[in-house]
């Protein structure tokens, strides 16, 4: 009877993150956290005999993100300066797929996009298909600030890129083994191989303002020009101060036809539920299994981190002492000082 009860439960864990049940009543309400954050860096197939190595080095990236992130909000920092400067982090680290390591398009390139949008005011800009800007996610905000547009692309981009001087790299600086081996077999037999590690951060700080970024690589051997959700404000990304902050992650092309980051809000603001009622929903109920997952924030600090693939590598933290990181069914264990 007992080896029953360990194999039945053992069982119930492998499928928890593919095949949920709804969520539960809402616990009875924590006070609200002076600040909240949560970040993830990709969802997709990521086998649970991922190699020791990179796993730790996904843990360690999301885990010194997370103490960076709640050192800035702590300390009083905007959300908005937060979220660029965590994705800065992550663009720069190649085992993500978003600036440094960002995978190949079909003919070898790499095509970068990337988002950031201010709940307080609904500021927002994004940049796509960019190839010689290191940190896409400052393009994006600079398009917010100096321009009266959202979304710039291309050459037009990497003109105003080169109005702005921002930091430039050639276009196989992006490159790493691992993301050419990805593009070798993509070319070899099809279909492409469900990698991960877009990127995205939403924080709430001690102001009650929320902010949303996103930055990608796309996907592997995907066509010229193609942009994906990531910097389709309100498909891949959003943040209003009044419902939730929203990053999302997988098939971009589902996210995008779904309107799925500004759902979120609406189901909040319209709907009556939960940030995490609506993230459910969501990605259970109107996208398909195995399209990805994302991450929300509510203005209330409450936190959801949904998804349909074998895993999301992700992390929250909050000024109420949460403090965790995960990329399959539970957090991984850490200890960690009390919050300041």
């Amino acid at each position: 009877m007992r080896r029953f009860v360990l194999v039945a439960a053992a069982l119930a864990m492998s499928s928890a993150a593919v095949v949920p049940s709804s969520p539960a009543k809402p616990a009875p309400a924590s006070p609200r956290p002076a600040w909240a954050l949560v970040i993830h860096g990709g969802a997709g197939n990521i086998a649970r005999d991922l190699p020791a190595p990179r796993r730790e080095a996904y843990v360690a990236a999301i885990r010194a993100a997370l103490e960076e992130g709640r050192t800035r909000l702590a300390r009083g920092d905007r959300a908005i300066d937060v979220v660029e400067a965590l994705l800065r982090g992550f663009e720069d680290n190649p085992i993500f797929n978003a600036g440094k390591g960002a995978v190949f398009t079909a003919d070898g390139r790499h095509e970068l996009d990337a988002a950031i949008m201010d709940g307080s005011n609904l500021g927002c800009g994004a940049v796509a298909a960019v190839t010689t800007v290191r940190h896409p996610i400052s393009l994006a905000r600079l398009v917010m600030e100096k321009t009266p547009h959202v979304l710039l692309a291309g050459d037009g981009a990497e003109r105003f890129a080169d109005a702005m001087k921002v930091e430039r790299e050639p276009n196989d600086w992006f490159s790493t083994p691992e993301r050419r081996r990805q593009l070798d077999d993509w070319l070899a037999k099809h279909p492409q191989p469900n990698e991960h590690g877009t990127v995205g951060a939403v924080a709430l700080d001690r102001a009650g303002h929320i902010a949303a970024a996103t930055s990608t690589g796309g996907t592997t051997g995907k066509l010229w020009g193609r942009i994906g959700d990531s910097p389709i404000i309100g498909a891949g990304t959003y943040a209003d101060d009044r419902t939730a902050g929203v990053s999302c992650t997988g098939t971009g092309e589902e996210f995008i036809r779904h309107g799925i980051a500004h759902e979120i809000s609406d189901l909040v603001a319209y709907g009556g539920l939960t940030v995490e009622q609506a993230a459910h929903k969501l990605i259970f109920e109107t996208l398909k299994p195995g399209d990805g997952g994302l991450i929300a924030l509510g203005h209330d600090g409450s936190i959801a981190m949904p998804y349909s693939t074998t895993g999301m590598i992700r992390g929250a933290a909050d000024a109420n002492g949460r403090f965790e990181v995960a990329i399959w069914d539970h957090p991984e264990p850490l200890t960690m000082p009390a919050s300041r």
